[in-house]
């Protein structure tokens, strides 16, 4: 199938409704250029497949065939299940939206079905692996200021459950930290989050050894040159760290995120506040947690109870 152009009308339509993507939902430029590449493969198949330019009003006659083809086409250019499901998604919030500009009935795209795939359920550290993340971490640079800096980039992220782009994005003009942090979340949802103690004090000891002056508007957490610290290098400190204790691959700067709602909910943690926390706009997403303390549960009861697990799998045979 060849590739074609979408009509100018389309690509203006597209335009503006990225426009509202970025001022409505705060998404950031990575995600408004994969909504624009998700949404700009299927309005190039469609152009294609339709025999030209697909116009705003050639949307209303998309047949469910159409999209089955070009979920094939996708299929056979090497797409994965979970890609495919988030180019879907893409292109039925954009045709949703035209339809409620131009008054189309987008029925059959809207009816089209995502692939199924599994769910991959968050691989957390043991509290006693995080807390030697957290001890070891700093050992990885070669100066005082920047070991106590990655210390407490790392603190937040397991003391607080913060993206690293969170903790990267705080600045100046969130000091003096008090008991809690106001975090800018996905889509512009702000959240009130607990500063322990010890996240306090491995920032306050950062802030102490920093040669860097700090203005409002800077980056609270900088690189050697004084500029913002790049979540490229917490990567590296997580990797490093992870192979100086022998931890898997799956010891990521996220994990510690998914470390910290793993642990709060075995310590009895609420979920609906665990999700305030995290910040998720919705409950499905925490509810992942529960899955993940329930495995861990189920390996530990095997360890200590080796015959239980014998005993089951014999009854099964």
């Amino acid at each position: 199938m060849t590739r074609a152009l979408p009509s100018a009308q389309m690509r203006d339509a597209l335009a503006l409704w990225l426009d509202g993507r970025r001022a409505m939902d705060a998404a950031s430029d990575h995600t408004i250029s994969a909504y624009a590449h998700d949404v700009g493969q299927f309005l190039g198949f469609l152009a294609g497949h339709l025999g030209g330019a697909a116009g705003l009003r050639q949307l209303a006659e998309v047949t469910q065939s159409d999209m089955r083809a070009w979920m094939a086409a996708e299929r056979g250019n090497g797409l994965g299940s979970r890609s495919l499901a988030r180019r879907l998604s893409a292109v039925k919030s954009f045709a949703r939206w035209l339809a409620e500009r131009e008054d189309l009935d987008i029925s059959a795209i809207l009816a089209a079905r995502a692939p199924k795939f599994p769910r991959t359920l968050p691989r957390p550290l043991s509290e006693a692996a995080a807390r030697e993340v957290i001890a070891v971490a700093p050992l990885q640079s070669r100066t005082d200021w920047t070991g106590a800096r990655d210390a407490a980039v790392i603190t937040l992220l397991y003391g607080c459950g913060l993206r690293i782009s969170e903790a990267l994005g705080l600045t100046g003009r969130d000091l003096p930290l008090g008991d809690v942090l106001r975090i800018a979340g996905k889509g512009g949802r702000e959240r009130l989050v607990p500063l322990l103690p010890a996240a306090r004090a491995a920032v306050a000891a950062y802030l102490r050894a920093c040669p860097h002056p700090m203005t409002h508007d800077e980056a609270l957490f900088r690189g050697t040159r004084g500029g913002p610290l790049s979540r490229r290098h917490i990567a590296k400190v997580m990797e490093q760290t992870r192979l100086q204790l022998g931890l898997p691959a799956t010891a990521t700067p996220h994990a510690l995120r998914h470390s910290f709602a793993t642990h709060l909910l075995a310590a009895g943690g609420d979920l609906r506040a665990i999700q305030e926390l995290l910040g998720h706009a919705s409950l499905q997403s925490t509810q992942v947690y529960t899955a993940v303390e329930s495995g861990r549960l189920m390996e530990i009861y095997a360890q200590a109870h080796p015959r239980a697990g014998t005993s089951a799998r014999t009854q099964g045979q």
